[in-house]
């Protein structure tokens, strides 16, 4: 049985390697929640939450950032008055990495208020 994404840990990418193909981002997309959606061409995730007010919101994004220094893997992010957008992929390789998928669970497994 291989290990849950939540207890990996991201490996530094520079490029040089190809990015995960669609029927593997598809696979890695079942161990997400329903937030989640898979871009069509499958290069990147995205995932939309909704919170009580500003302040929820930004204790969920500041939550997010945490994860994102500690796994030196960033996503992208939208926020306001109580919403949050992301998107991940790597971009040194233009697409999706096993990184995105192991920063995604860990996003998922935050808590909601």
């Amino acid at each position: 049985m291989s290990t849950p994404l939540t207890e990996q840990r991201c490996k530094p990418c520079e490029g040089g390697v190809a990015p995960l193909s669609l029927n593997e981002a598809q696979s890695l997309m079942k161990q997400l929640s329903d937030s989640w959606k898979l871009a069509d061409d499958g290069r990147s995730i995205r995932g939309e939450w909704k919170f009580r007010n500003f302040y929820h919101a930004m204790s969920f994004v500041n939550a997010v950032a945490h994860i994102a220094n500690t796994e030196d893997h960033h996503p992208d992010l939208e926020v306001g008055y109580g919403y949050c957008r992301m998107t991940y992929n790597t971009h040194a390789i233009g697409g999706l990495s096993q990184n995105d998928f192991i920063c995604a669970a860990k996003v998922d497994a935050l808590p909601r208020s």
